[in-house]
C-alpha cells in the first residue's frame, strides 16, 4: 500500500498558490483522477515520492532522461559550469560545440539557434518559415502538439480545408486564422489543401511521429508526400523532433525514415534535463535570423552554460549508436512482455511502439490518427494507471501520453512492469 501524507500536504498547499496546484497541467492527474505525488528524487530508471514510496518510471520527465535520472556525467557537468558562473548573457565556448553536435547528428541542420523550450523552437521556427517565404500559412496536424504559442494551438476546424479554431481561451481567432489543421497520415487532405491556397502555405510542421497523442507512427509514404509536396509548392517542411529528435535514432525520425527536412525543432535530450530548445535547418533559410537577416529572436538565457553542458554529455553518449541498440533491446522485451499479459487479460489492446517511445490504446483498432486515438477506452486506461501505481510503476497520467524508455531500466524492471501490468489489467476486466 502506497504512502502518501506528506504528498498531499504538498498538493493541498500548492493548490493555494499555484493554479490547478501544478506549474504544467497534466500533472494535476485531472485526466485519471486522484492527486499528484511529489518526487523528493530521482535516480536511473526510478523515482521516490516524499513518502519513501519507490516507482519504475516511464515518464522520464517527459522524455529528456534517455540516460537515465542523475546521469554522473550530466550531474558532473553541471556542476563545473555551476561553478563558473550559471548565466552570463553573452557567448560561452558550449554553445558552438552544441551546435556541432547537433549538426554532426542531424545532417538536415547546416545552422542552429538555441533557445529555452519545445515552444519557443516550434514558435521560432514557424516565424523563420513565414519570413523566408513570405508567406502566411501553415499546416498543421490534428494530434500534433507544438507548445502552446498561438498560432499553434489550434484544433481542427470543420472540414479538410478550414482553418482552425483557438484550442484555448485567450487565443483571438485571428492569431489561427492563417493556421490549417487537417488529419495526420491524410496525404490527400495535404494535397487538397495545397491546392486550395496556392502560393500562401509557408510551410508544413508536424511530428514525424505523433508523440502528443499517445504514439502514433506515420503511415507508408506519408512523410516521403509531406517532403514531395512541399517541394513542388516551394513550402518549407519542419519536422518537430522536440520528442523524436536523438531519441528514436541518434539522428531523430529523420534519420529512422529518410527524410530531409528544411527545418527541424529541437529539445528535451538537449539539455540533459535542463530547460532547453533549438531549432535549426538550411542555412540559407536559417541566415534569415537576426542579426543577418529580417526575422527577430532572442532571448537572455538562450545558450545558457549549465543547460549546454548538460547536453553535450548526453548527445556524446548517443553518438555511437549502442545506446540505441539497448533502447531497442528493452523495447522489444517490453513491448513483447505487454501484449503477451493484455493477451493472459484477455483485454484488447492495441501497443504501438517506436525506439524506447511507446503507448497502450484500450481497444481493438489501429491508430492512426486523433480520430482513432478518441475512441479508445480512457475509463479502462485510468483504472490501469491506478493499478500500476500502486504496483510502484510510473507511466503517463493520460491516455494521450508516451511512455518512455531509458538505458537505465533493467531487464529485472521491464519484468515487473509486464507482471505488474497483468495483474493491474486483470483487475479492470474484472
Amino acid at each position: 500500500m502506497r504512502l502518501t501524507d506528506r504528498s498531499k500536504e504538498l498538493f493541498a498547499a500548492s493548490l493555494k498558490h499555484i493554479p490547478g496546484g501544478v506549474n504544467s497541467p497534466v500533472r494535476a492527474f485531472r485526466a485519471v483522477g486522484g492527486e499528484p505525488f511529489f518526487v523528493d528524487r530521482a535516480k536511473g530508471a526510478h523515482i521516490w515520492d516524499v513518502d519513501g514510496n519507490d516507482y519504475i518510471d516511464y515518464v522520464g520527465t517527459w522524455g529528456p532522461a534517455i540516460l537515465g535520472h542523475a546521469h554522473p556525467g550530466i550531474i558532473q557537468a553541471v556542476q563545473s559550469a555551476a561553478e563558473r558562473g550559471t548565466s552570463y548573457g553573452i557567448p560561452n565556448p558550449y554553445e558552438p560545440r552544441m551546435a556541432e553536435l547537433i549538426k554532426e547528428l542531424f545532417p538536415s541542420v547546416g545552422k542552429v539557434r538555441m533557445c529555452n523550450s519545445g515552444t519557443e523552437a516550434c514558435m521560432s521556427a514557424i516565424r523563420v518559415a513565414r519570413g523566408f517565404t513570405g508567406r502566411d500559412k501553415i499546416i498543421k496536424f490534428d494530434g500534433c502538439y507544438h507548445g502552446h504559442s498561438d498560432s499553434l494551438l489550434v484544433k481542427a476546424g470543420s472540414g479538410a480545408l478550414t482553418f482552425g479554431n483557438p484550442d484555448s481561451a485567450g487565443v483571438p481567432k485571428e492569431f489561427t486564422q492563417h493556421t490549417i489543421v487537417l488529419p495526420y497520415n491524410d496525404l490527400d487532405a495535404v494535397c487538397q489543401a495545397m491546392e486550395a491556397n496556392p502560393g500562401q502555405i509557408a510551410g508544413i510542421i508536424l511530428e514525424p511521429v505523433v508523440g502528443n497523442a499517445g504514439l502514433i507512427l506515420p503511415k507508408d509514404g506519408f512523410l516521403e508526400g509531406l517532403r514531395e509536396v512541399t517541394k513542388q509548392h516551394d513550402s518549407l517542411l519542419i519536422f518537430d523532433e522536440v520528442m523524436t529528435g536523438f531519441r528514436v535514432a541518434p539522428g531523430g525520425a529523420q534519420q529512422l525514415f529518410s527524410i530531409v527536412p528544411d527545418l527541424t525543432c529541437l529539445g528535451k535530450i538537449i539539455g540533459g534535463g535542463l530547460p532547453v530548445g533549438a531549432f535549426g535547418g538550411r542555412a540559407d533559410v536559417m541566415d534569415c535570423l537576426a542579426p543577418l537577416g529580417p526575422v527577430y529572436q532572442a532571448g537572455t538565457l538562450s545558450g545558457n552554460p549549465l543547460a549546454m553542458a548538460a547536453g553535450i554529455v548526453a548527445l556524446e553518449a548517443l553518438k555511437s549508436g549502442e545506446v540505441h541498440q539497448r533502447l531497442d533491446q528493452l523495447g522489444n522485451r517490453l513491448e513483447n512482455g505487454m501484449k503477451k499479459a493484455a493477451e493472459r487479460a484477455n483485454l484488447d489492446v492495441t501497443l504501438q511502439r517506436c525506439g524506447s517511445m511507446f503507448c497502450g490504446y484500450f481497444g481493438d483498432h489501429p491508430v492512426i490518427n486523433l480520430s482513432d486515438a478518441m475512441k479508445c477506452n480512457r475509463d479502462l486506461f485510468t483504472r490501469y494507471f491506478h493499478g500500476m501505481l500502486d504496483r510502484f510503476v510510473y507511466v503517463a497520467p493520460s491516455q494521450f501520453e508516451t511512455g518512455f524508455l531509458s538505458v537505465a531500466h533493467s531487464e529485472e524492471d521491464i519484468d515487473r512492469t509486464i507482471e505488474a501490468a497483468e495483474q493491474s489489467m486483470k483487475c479492470i476486466k474484472n
